[in-house]
Parts: structure tokens; sequence; C-alpha cells
């Protein structure tokens, strides 16, 4: 007996219970009728409406179900006058606010209020004796078809839009994880790529001077070394941790590939001072380091000129070589898409100048650095 209790009390409650007293009532008013050819049209009338309720909520949608309901309310004022029942107007409260379109909603639902009440108000000026007996529940009723369509249809609007919620929350979801699965293959390309090519240029720098400098060369071989190490340690740094890279920390690494690369950099502004968030900063030592891998691969430039231009509303980085300039379809490589992806992921953009060189326009909003929290002494 305690599993069909709970089966009941989780599935259904106690609505069905409440339905089937409903579907009973009516009998009860038409056998009371003397007349068999009234208790005749009483059981013709509530089979018919039976009948097209389901039908309407088989048909869902269309003229059909217009015509459906538009019958059900005809029914239900015959069976109010004639037979002073009046709860048939609940089954239509109730399936007005199963309706979808809100055209078909409200029409019906005023037809259907003001159908209802002209019927009870001839049925107490006939001084119909059903009503008389029956007033506290005549105006429950009266209550149940003005509220219960709209609560009907509110609850089956919110579910329609808790279920868009929750299609769009996944949809979020898979294209975050999309968009994070591209991030760390971006993190990945640009950080191997750099440490790569330093790696190629220091073996070719090596080869060159075994022969020449024995001493040179082991120092080369030990910094590939080093690079490699230090290559290892990013890669499981970055698929770990995610952690975000400050422009003062690749600096210092883009000194070292340009060094090897025999390239003179260039420093204009101060790269220490940059009143700019992690995410941004992070982003911009991405770019830089994007850039100037850049030159190194394609530009055999003797010059590499990096400058910061910081103001209140936005910071440029600007990153120059004197080299060969960059071909069309260098542009549409995947390192500078991916720099492009992370610029437009803060709001910022770049442009690339091929004039006596290459120069790399980097700009992203200049968010301010959240001030620390003090802390409270005693």
């Amino acid at each position: 007996m305690s599993k069909w209790s709970q089966f009941f009390i989780k599935n259904t409650g106690l609505g069905p219970y409440v339905w089937v007293v409903f579907y009973i009532l009516p009998f009860y008013f038409i056998i009371r009728s003397s007349s068999p050819y009234e208790i005749a049209l009483g059981i013709g009338l509530i089979v018919l409406f039976f009948a097209c309720y389901v039908m309407a909520f088989v048909s869902k949608k269309g003229w059909l179900v217009f015509f459906w309901t538009s019958v059900q309310i005809l029914i239900s004022i015959v069976m109010t006058v004639l037979f002073g029942y009046v709860y048939f107007s609940l089954f239509l409260a109730f399936f007005i606010g199963n309706l979808q379109n809100r055209v078909a909603f409200f029409t019906f639902y005023t037809i259907h209020l003001i159908s209802t009440i002209v019927t009870v108000n001839i049925g107490f000026a006939t001084k119909n004796p059903i009503f008389i007996t029956q007033l506290p529940f005549v105006l429950v009723c009266l209550i149940g078809v003005v509220l219960l369509p709209v609560s009907t249809h509110n609850k089956n609007r919110q579910d329609k839009l808790e279920g868009q919620l929750e299609h769009a929350n996944k949809r979020i979801s898979e294209l975050v994880k999309l968009e994070e699965r591209q991030r760390i293959a971006r993190d990945l390309h640009d950080t191997l790529g750099q440490k790569l090519s330093l790696i190629g240029l220091k073996t070719d720098l090596a080869g060159k001077l075994i022969d020449l400098d024995a001493k040179q060369a082991r120092a080369e071989l030990d910094d590939i070394r080093q690079t490699a190490r230090t290559a290892l340690k990013e890669v499981r740094e970055l698929v770990t941790s995610m952690r975000g890279d400050r422009v003062e920390d690749e600096l210092f690494r883009v000194r070292q590939i340009l060094k090897a690369a025999e390239i003179e950099l260039r420093l204009e502004g101060d790269p220490t001072h940059l009143d700019t968030s992690l995410m941004i900063e992070n982003v911009l030592s991405m770019c830089l380091k994007e850039a100037v891998t850049n030159v190194v691969r394609h530009s055999k430039a003797s010059v590499c000129t990096i400058a910061f231009e910081p103001s209140r509303t936005e910071l440029v980085l600007r990153v120059s070589d004197n080299g060969v300039g960059m071909a069309k379809n260098t542009v549409r490589g995947n390192g500078l898409r991916g720099m492009r992806e992370r610029l437009e992921f803060v709001n910022g953009s770049f442009d690339i100048e091929s004039v006596q060189g290459t120069t790399v326009v980097i700009r992203v909003p200049n968010m301010p650095k959240p001030p620390e929290k003090e802390e409270i002494r005693a």
C-alpha cells in the first residue's frame, strides 16, 4: 500500500480524482430531470462535449481547434441554462489556458468569461433552485474561470521558457567547451612555435660554431637543452592550469629569441607600468609572442621595434621590422587567425602594414586593474 500511495503522490497527485468528480457530476444533474427527452438531450450533450474536448486536444492547432472549442462553449452555455450545470466551464478554462496562440487564448478567454457570467446571471435571474443551493460552488467556479486559464497559460509559458533556457545553457556549454579547445590549441601553437623556432635557430648556430668555436657551440647546446626544458614546463603548466602570461615576462623571452636570430631589439615605452587587467595583458603577451615569431621566421630583418602606447581608453602595441615585408597569403596563417580570435574576445583588433618592412598594430581596450583590497588591521 505504501508503494501505491507513493506512486500516486509523485506522479499524479489529487488532480485526476478532482476531474473524475467533474466527469460524474453532469449525469447527477441530468438524472434529476423528470422528462426523458431532457435526460436523453443531456446525455447526448455530455458525450458530445467530451468528444469535442478530446478532438480539440488532438488537433493541437489550426482552425479545428477553434471549431471544437466554440462547440464546447455552446454546450457549456446550454448545460448551464437547461440543467444548471456550470462546471463544464472549468474544463474549458483549463483547455483555453493550454492554447499556445496568444490571440486565440485572449479571444476564447474573453468569450468564455463573458458567456459564463451571463449564463450564471440568467440562472439567478430565473431563480433556478440549483444555483441558489450551490451558490458557494458557483462562485468558486466563476473564480476558476477567471484565474485558471491565466495561471495555466503562464505555467505553460514558463515551462516553455525554461526549456528554451535549458537548451540555450546546453548550447552555451558546448560553445564554451569548443572555445576552450580552440584556446588550448592556440596556446600550444603559440608556446611550442616560439620555443621550437628558438631551438631551430640555436641548433643552426651551434652547427656553424662547432668547428670555429667549440666552447661557444657547447654554450648554445646548453641553451637548447634549457629551452627544451622550459618548453616542456610551459606546456605542462598550460594544460594543467592555463596560467596567464605577463607582458614583462614575455619580453624576456622575446629578447632571447631575437638575440638568437641576431635581430636587434628596440623597445619604446615602459612595459612594466601597464595599468590594465590580467586578461588584457595575457592576450597582449600572446599576440606579442606571435608577432615576434613571425618577424623571426619570415621578415629577414635586422631590427625589430616594439612600442607600447598606452592611453586612457586603449592600449596600442606596435611590432615593426625592417625586413622584406609580409606576403598576402601569410596573413591567413593559423597564428594570425588565432591572434585575431583572441583580440575579438576582448573587443580588440589588429592591423598589418607592409611598407618598408612589416608593422603589426595591436589595439586592446585599456581596462584598469581592480584595486587591491587593503588588509584590515586590528
